[in-house]
């Protein structure tokens, strides 16, 4: 059929458009292929040839999301495309020493002033906690003793 993409095409042109991890890939051409084989086959090929890389799309992901998010947000992105706990360690552990930092930025852009009564207090604090940051890192950023060395 004239417009129809095979499924490396499409894997392709998804890949072009940004990193996917292979769990992705899988559940976007799953509705393109007869067999689910021939999806398998494809993925294979891609990953050989490095089109498709665990490692870049877990560094892609924490480069898209480190300024606005804590590890815990971005764990659970990861595990929601497939990546396992193994593939996202190391870089989620070089990533550790700049929560306190990042949080401070957020809360800052934000806010930029402390609360001035537990209504406000409450709301900085959910906003930091959906946003992926550990209860200690908010406690600190609201506390506005995050860098000093208690």
């Amino acid at each position: 059929m004239p417009g129809s993409l095979s499924l490396k095409g499409r894997a392709l042109k998804y890949l072009a458009a940004r990193e996917h991890s292979r769990s992705e890939l899988l559940r976007k051409l799953v509705p393109h292929a007869q067999d689910a084989n021939d999806i398998e086959q494809v993925l294979d090929e891609l990953a050989l040839k490095g089109f498709l890389s665990e490692e870049r799309f877990v560094a892609s992901v924490v480069h898209r999301r480190a300024a606005g998010h804590g590890l815990a947000r971005i764990r659970q992105e990861l595990r929601l495309k497939g990546i396992t706990a193994d593939q996202m360690r190391e870089t989620l552990e070089a990533l550790q020493p700049s929560e306190l930092a990042r949080a401070e930025a957020v809360w800052s852009r934000r806010f930029g002033t402390p609360a001035t009564d537990a209504r406000e207090h409450g709301r900085q604090m959910r906003f930091l906690m959906a946003r992926g940051f550990s209860t200690d890192i908010v406690r600190r950023v609201l506390k506005g003793g995050g860098t000093d060395p208690d």
